[in-house]
């Protein structure tokens, strides 16, 4: 039990470094929570018109959920955790994205670090999100649209690769906070008001 839930901390607290502020702070930016939609994202970042910040935003946060997963499957074995300590890692990751300790509980929507989960527990599903993603995204202009529809195929594609485990359990509440926590995007989306990537 002690190294399962030692695991899902670590995942939480590595979950918890907003790359959007960090980044921001190195580059000299504004803080992303002030301008923009004031969600401390890549797509917010890219607002500034700094593409170098958003792209550093957008493949840490990645990297930060890849990293937390992979981890937590390659230690959770030696050190005799439980099953459900993967899943449980991947939840936390997302949660602490979310809601980061170090920087006050305000966190972004989760969506390059719910990628990078899924590039962790199995990298053919993470690419073909991807795809989906990019074909959305830039042919629609709209980073929400994109996101939702990955979000929605996301718990589906891990119980078809991986079948009734508890890593596709995992998906279901991430793939309902990816949309919940674009619900301003979806009013402004049912309003032909949403922005477009780069505006």
């Amino acid at each position: 039990m002690v190294p399962a839930l030692a695991l899902v901390l670590a995942a939480y607290l590595v979950g918890s470094v907003s790359f959007a502020v960090v980044v921001s702070k190195v580059f000299g930016l504004p803080d992303p929570h002030d301008y923009g939609s004031g969600n401390p994202g890549a797509t917010n970042v890219l607002r500034t018109g700094n593409k170098a910040a958003a792209l550093i935003t957008l493949v840490g946060d990645g990297l930060k959920g890849f990293v937390a997963v992979f981890a937590a499957m390659k230690l959770a074995p030696m050190l005799g955790a439980a099953d459900w300590t993967v899943p449980a890692a991947a939840v936390a990751v997302f949660l602490g994205h979310c809601w980061p300790v170090f920087h006050g509980f305000k966190g972004g929507k989760g969506v390059a670090t719910g990628a990078g989960i899924v590039f962790a527990l199995h990298w053919p599903l993470g690419l073909a999100l991807t795809v989906v993603w990019l074909v959305m995204a830039f042919g629609f202009k709209i980073s929400s649209l994109a996101a939702l529809a990955a979000a929605v195929l996301m718990p589906l594609g891990m119980f078809y690769v991986a079948g009734n485990a508890l890593v596709s359990w995992a998906m279901v509440p991430i793939a309902i906070l990816l949309i919940w926590r674009h619900k301003a995007n979806i009013r402004q989306l049912m309003s032909g008001k949403e922005r477009a990537i780069g505006r």
